[in-house]
């Protein structure tokens, strides 16, 4: 930066003189207020500032997107854990079922093996009972032909 300004000369020109505040590191912004920083300076600071504040500002939006982002991720776990859970305890259910069908088929078969060996004795008892009762036919047969 230089540290002219323009002032009038007393024929009335425009005259470029030494700024004894600017060289003094002291400027007048467009207000007329002193200041330490030149004008562009203090201007670029200021944008500064204000694109800092804004990026402060998205980066709290930020955080609160990923915050509820995370809350989201956490829910849905906790979620699946819990349907993971009731699958396991369905498939835990399911085989306990299935053992049990397999238990009363074992039972069922060894009570049709028992029924079937009692049908067998009762054909071989009925057998015999036709066999003495034919017999007993026979020897009423006989007495009454005696007689």
């Amino acid at each position: 930066m230089s540290h002219y300004r323009v002032t009038k000369a007393g024929s009335g020109h425009l005259v470029m003189a030494k700024d004894p505040l600017a060289e003094a590191g002291l400027h007048f912004d467009e207000l007329n207020k002193l200041r330490v920083l030149e004008p562009d300076v203090s201007q670029k600071t200021t944008e500064l500032n204000e694109e800092c504040e804004d990026f402060v500002d998205k980066i709290g939006q930020f955080q609160k997107i990923v915050g509820g982002l995370i809350e989201l991720v956490d829910e849905l776990a906790k979620e699946a854990e819990t349907e993971k859970m009731k699958a396991i305890g369905a498939r835990n259910l399911l085989k306990s079922v299935e053992k049990q069908r397999e238990a009363q088929q074992q039972q069922l078969q060894a009570l049709i093996a028992e029924k079937k060996m009692q049908l067998e004795r009762y054909r071989i008892e009925y057998e015999a009972l036709q066999k003495v009762e034919a017999e007993q036919n026979e020897f009423i047969d006989q007495f009454i032909l005696q007689k």
